[in-house]
């Protein structure tokens, strides 16, 4: 029995094995209230549950979405203050609706700027054509077939008077 508990707890090097963080990024997701350890040891090492490796990821994902780990450490306190379950996971849905909202925006704002750099590529693959000397300031007035009646992308335009 003693050995099952053992074999479903992790000590901290092996935790951060798994999640490829270090022994001193745990210490400091414990002191900020990020990470508890299920229990220590009698030499006092600190085990996890294999439930520390979800919120590893957990935490990870959340600070892709741009939170600092003080900002996590704000939102898992909101949540331990609910009462009652629901009220937790209502803060939770909640939670997580506006970040699909927010990264829905952002993948179209993404989706723009890919555009807008695939258009200024194709305009640039008809700058291959100049003299290779042609001087920069000429750029603005480009009259190069490939150039002429096509808009200058603003991504290109707005380098032209670099002065």
């Amino acid at each position: 029995m003693a050995q099952e508990a053992a074999a479903q707890t992790l000590k901290i090097g092996e935790l951060a094995r798994r999640t490829g963080k270090t022994n001193r990024t745990l210490h400091f997701y414990e002191e900020l209230g990020l990470l508890v350890p299920t229990k220590r040891t009698k030499g006092g090492f600190r085990l996890y549950s294999e439930q520390a490796v979800l919120r590893i990821k957990w935490i990870e994902r959340l600070q892709e979405l741009g939170f600092s780990l003080q900002e996590i450490s704000g939102f898992l306190g909101d949540l331990k203050s609910e009462d009652t379950g629901p009220a937790s996971m209502d803060r939770l849905r909640e939670f997580y609706a506006a970040k699909v909202y927010e990264t829905r925006a952002a993948m179209k704002r993404l989706a723009a700027l890919e555009h807008d750099l695939q258009q200024s590529l194709m305009y640039l693959d008809g700058c291959r054509s100049c003299d290779p000397i042609t001087h920069r300031s000429v750029c603005g007035d480009c009259n190069e077939a490939q150039h002429v009646g096509v808009a200058v992308p603003e991504m290109v335009a707005a380098v032209h008077d670099l002065n």
